[in-house]
């Protein structure tokens, strides 16, 4: 069974810093792993993504201020935060993709940027 564990969101004043990891376990070739985020009202979407030849990519949003990253072991995936802004509030997720494309969700872990 595929488990993804989520840690690190909270509450941070604008302007703040806050690291997200999300470490994968049980039997999975994995491909890409990478973070969604979902605003109340909002439709889910992409913030960053990592993926096999060290491919990144990064919404236009957060360019410049969020970092993606991997252990060398290539089951953890993190993502820094900086320059944390309001709208950056919003449930984030951990997802990874496998060799056969099936797509695993971590459980989501709340972000809250204060003005």
């Amino acid at each position: 069974q595929v488990k993804l564990d989520e840690s690190g969101g909270g509450l941070v004043q604008a302007g703040g810093s806050l690291r997200l990891s999300c470490r994968v376990s049980g039997r999975i070739s994995i491909v890409a792993m990478g973070w969604y985020r979902q605003a109340p009202e909002k439709q889910r979407e992409l913030v960053a993504s990592i993926g096999v030849g060290h491919r990144i990519n990064y919404a236009d949003s957060v360019k410049g201020r969020f970092t993606i990253s991997q252990n060398n072991a290539y089951n953890t995936v993190y993502l820094q935060m900086d320059s944390l802004k309001p709208e950056d509030t919003a449930v984030y997720y951990c997802h990874t993709r496998d060799f056969n494309t099936r797509e695993y969700w971590g459980q989501g872990t709340q972000v809250t940027v204060s003005s």
